[in-house]
């Protein structure tokens, strides 16, 4: 299913991003086998992949871990890092074919040396594609980003680098993940939960939100594509009246 003629680029979004929730509840569901829930999640991420760069979607970040998930059971954190390493795996010979950059925003210190061996490799090997950007969030919390890019910045003062006074908000986003990506424009939840789970809080400050309750393993380009329908038809703001906007559309 492709995006209606209508549809300019102008009237995309740039940056997708999905919170990728209810694998464990479609495996419940459909009594699949322990872990096979996250099996059929990993899966359902191809499609979507292949649908964003054929439309021209610029960025596309999933939530694959979180920072909170370390506290899930130990079987199931072991099954979902031997299932990240299968996506990366899985996921090569679609970004060569694509020529789609392969990124991963997260605390990386947590996790296994393969795993950050893995990654560093699969960014090196795709660090020039410019078709679209897959990012994949592990071991990745908003809150944590933040504090980190204000670890950042504190560091510069404590040396004398920088002025505690100079430091205002387009700084600080210069040191969070993804500061040289355009922010999230619309951002998908997965599961029939209305949160953001501490997903991209700084990146995502004026982002669309999409809820649905389509678990992530059932959710198809089809319904993609009618909220990207969507959301060309919402008029965004930042801050300004209806009638500003209407007026800077039509000098444009």
């Amino acid at each position: 299913m492709s995006i209606p003629d209508a549809l300019t680029p102008a009237l995309l979004p740039r940056h997708i991003a999905v919170i990728m929730d209810g694998n464990n509840r479609y495996g419940k569901i459909n009594h699949l086998g322990k872990g096979q829930g996250h099996i059929a999640g990993k899966d359902a991420l191809d499609p979507i992949v292949e649908y964003c760069v054929s439309t021209g979607i610029e960025v596309l970040t999933v939530f694959a871990f979180s920072s909170e998930n370390w506290q899930r059971p130990p079987s199931e954190v072991a099954l979902l890092m031997q299932l990240l390493s299968l996506t990366i795996n899985e996921q090569m010979p679609r970004m060569l074919k694509y020529r789609i950059r392969l990124r991963f925003i997260g605390d990386r210190s947590q996790l296994s040396e393969d795993l950050q061996v893995l990654m560093l490799d699969a960014e090196a090997k795709t660090a020039d594609f410019e078709a679209m950007a897959l990012v994949i969030a592990i071991s990745y919390g908003g809150q944590w980003d933040i504090a980190h890019a204000a670890k950042q910045l504190a560091e510069q003062v404590e040396v004398g680098e920088l002025r505690a006074e100079d430091i205002n908000k387009e700084m600080l986003g210069e040191y969070v993940q993804l500061a040289d990506a355009p922010a999230v424009d619309m951002l998908i939840r997965t599961g029939g939960e209305y949160r953001l789970s501490n997903f991209l809080l700084w990146q995502s400050a004026y982002a669309e939100l999409f809820f649905t309750q389509t678990l992530w393993p059932d959710f198809k380009v089809a319904e993609l594509a009618a909220m990207i329908a969507e959301f060309a038809q919402r008029q965004r703001r930042f801050g300004k009246t209806s009638e500003q906007v209407v007026t800077e559309q039509q000098t444009r």
